[in-house]
């Protein structure tokens, strides 16, 4: 999709997936942003207006801190982001550009009614290419999602950093089902009027119902490659590898800590056992999974297979089937490997329908990122245990 030129960002309208570039003298005055939206040209929080009542938002990430991993799952269309509390410190609100502030804000009126709704503004996410200061423009967002509540769509996570606590915001935004977003309604939006006929009709209708209607991008392949299951990033190889480390020649042990990233990962884990390592059954651990809420929930059983492989070695058809094999009626699969499925075993397990849960090596390394354990030490430390 070609880029605008740098004298029409101006006029330009805003494309998913489009990307804008800046300039090219190695300074903060390349940032496409300031022309193309008229923002400032730093920071992660950027708006139009006052920060007690914004009219517009950007939100810009690198997508790639292990630290806070930003990310957008294009399939659902959920965008989480963290906010700009990164260091000890300061308290949860203390922030510079009161970028959680404005999280705050936009989260509780999002819970009101429509005249709550309305006071927020537009919310533009854009994520830098990592070529110069180009941008690419990823949606126009709402916070929350359709199916989480005031308790689960921002939330205040503890992260630790040099040995010190501190609290910043993870947050969840939709990605709004509209393509384009045109000049005309941006020039109106930045002059306080965003209610106009050139307002996206998926915006609106979240302003006037909450109806959350949200940009899904559904693969047109339904198993992922070799390159899609490995980590792509030095801090996710790194900890891939020093699991790998761990537990070189006692494979056994691994299951443990499979078991551990699976319950992580899937969150809905109400219980696991592992098996004994002799009589296992092709089985390594048994669990069950809850699903619903409260006293209306139902618990499904699931098999789960770890496999501590190098990444170069792959999970094939064989031990695949080994695990299909032992799974009994109403029972789903988890198979956890430090290396991923070789093809032929992933398409097989797609076209026959096989309820398996594939957790590869670049699972690992998100869920744990996720959780705060970004470094080898943190690693080293929260590996002791098994």
């Amino acid at each position: 999709m070609n880029s605008p030129k740098r004298t029409e960002l101006e006029k330009a309208d805003l494309l998913v997936d489009r990307i804008y570039e800046g300039g090219r003298s190695g300074n903060a005055s390349d940032d496409p942003l300031p022309k193309l939206i008229g923002v400032s040209n730093q920071g992660g929080f950027r708006y139009i207006g006052k920060k007690e009542h914004p009219r517009l938002v950007v939100l810009t990430s690198t997508l790639k801190n292990p630290d806070w991993p930003d990310n957008l799952d294009k399939e659902s269309g959920i965008f989480t982001y963290y906010g700009d509390n990164k260091k000890p410190g300061y308290e949860l609100h203390d922030t510079p550009r009161f970028g959680n502030l404005l999280l705050r804000d936009m989260f509780d009126r999002s819970h009101g009614s429509i005249e709550e709704r309305i006071l927020i503004p537009p919310i533009l996410i854009f994520a830098n290419t990592g070529n110069w200061r180009d941008v690419e423009f990823l949606g126009l967002a709402v916070p929350g999602v359709q199916n989480l509540d005031s308790n689960q769509d921002l939330v205040a996570v503890w992260k630790q950093k040099n040995s010190k606590r501190f609290q910043n915001y993870q947050a969840k935004f939709t990605i709004l089902n509209t393509q384009i977003i045109p000049r005309k309604w941006l020039e109106s939006v930045k002059q306080g009027k965003p209610l106009t006929d050139a307002a996206p009709s998926c915006w609106k209708s979240w302003i006037e119902t909450k109806n959350y209607q949200a940009l899904k991008a559904p693969r047109t392949l339904e198993y992922r490659s070799r390159e899609e299951q490995l980590p792509t990033d030095e801090t996710g190889t790194k900890l891939i590898a020093l699991i790998q480390d761990k537990f070189i020649g006692t494979p056994h042990r691994f299951e443990a800590c499979a078991a551990k990233i699976a319950e992580m990962m899937l969150q809905r884990v109400s219980s696991i056992d592992l098996t004994r390592p002799s009589r296992d059954g092709g089985r390594d651990a048994i669990g069950k999974y809850r699903i619903g809420q409260g006293a209306s929930s139902v618990l499904v059983d699931f098999a789960l297979e770890a496999k501590c492989y190098s990444t170069s070695n792959s999970v094939g058809v064989k031990e695949l089937s080994r695990l299909i094999s032992r799974l009994r009626n109403r029972q789903f699969g988890i198979l956890v490997t430090t290396s991923y499925v070789a093809t032929q075993a992933y398409q097989e397990i797609k076209e026959d329908e096989h309820p398996i849960v594939i957790i590869s090596a670049i699972d690992i390394a998100n869920t744990l990122k996720a959780a705060g354990i970004t470094t080898e030490q943190q690693l080293s430390e929260w590996l002791s245990s098994f």
